[in-house]
């Protein structure tokens, strides 16, 4: 069993919760034109490192006629997947050694994924499992815009909390989060290296800003209880990586003060107070073929 990313990196709720905000219905125009997929033909299509499954969920409803993969080496991920998301196939399996016969998909498709993997390999494989003229589809979070609501900063005790943490949290270098980080321009030229043509890149702009009317009250909740989440997880997250830095009491008394500025958030919100903070996320779309 692998749970090094759920464990240590990212939860479960963070990343189930921002991208199932990221890929909502009310921005699935951007992405349906940026991946230019035949949304009446019968294609498989392979999630590659899908988490909790937010992303193939989306998949799943976006092409109806499509069979839906989604894999991942973190166990934790895979299970919730299986337990939550209908009518999708998950399993657990490496990037780099894809369980799949050749020429297996029409489509792979990758979101913050390829900058923690060796690119060579990276690519190899999806162009394996690829049928010929089959899309590889990478997505990759480019620099955003985030403007916190006033009220949601860290307080003196919070700050404290996490420069003590972030002293002896070693995580990313630990497991070799974003190793392989690639600009916008050098991405493409990637893609191309390892075997792929017809290569366009696009991007998609997800303003996640819950006091814009725009959005149902249903969404905007979603999107302030999101940030939450992401507190919380992380205080969970010290808890399993640093234990003998952090102790039961203080991990209390931090998650009490999020939950107590995220109520009063939600309050601002539902008495019509408009404070128009804001999360602006910049996605790059990579998409090429396998000749």
């Amino acid at each position: 069993m692998n749970t090094i990313w759920s464990d240590h990196v990212q939860g479960i709720d963070t990343l189930y919760l921002t991208r199932s905000l990221r890929f909502n219905d009310f921005f699935k125009d951007q992405y349906l034109q940026h991946f230019a997929l035949d949304r009446k033909k019968k294609l498989r299509i392979l999630e590659i490192g899908c988490g909790p499954g937010a992303l193939a969920e989306s998949l799943h409803r976006w092409y109806p006629c499509a069979e839906i993969f989604g894999l991942d080496r973190d166990s934790h991920f895979i299970s919730y997947a299986r337990e939550h998301i209908r009518d999708v196939t998950f399993m657990e399996g490496d990037a780099t050694a894809l369980p799949f016969g050749n020429d297996s998909f029409d489509v792979t498709i990758s979101n913050t994924v390829s900058e923690h993997i060796e690119p060579s390999a990276f690519y190899a494989e999806q162009r394996r499992v690829l049928k010929k003229g089959g899309v590889c589809l990478v997505l990759s979070a480019r620099k955003g815009i985030n403007l916190p609501a006033p009220g949601l900063e860290n307080s003196a005790y919070e700050r404290a909390f996490w420069e003590k943490v972030n002293m002896y949290d070693h995580a990313m270098e630990d497991y070799q989060v974003c190793k392989y980080p690639m600009s916008e321009a050098e991405m493409p030229l990637a893609m191309e290296k390892y075997g792929f043509t017809d290569i366009q890149t696009n991007y998609a702009v997800i303003p996640l800003t819950p006091d814009d009317p725009a959005y149902s009250k249903e969404l905007a909740l979603r999107m302030i209880n999101a940030g939450r989440h992401c507190a919380l997880d992380a205080v969970h997250s010290a808890i399993r990586t640093v234990p003998e830095h952090v102790s039961r009491e203080e991990a209390d008394i931090v998650i009490s003060l999020i939950n107590q500025k995220y109520d009063h958030r939600i309050q601002q919100y539902l008495h019509g107070e408009k404070l128009w903070n804001t999360n602006v996320s910049l996605t790059m779309i990579l998409r090429g073929e396998k000749p």
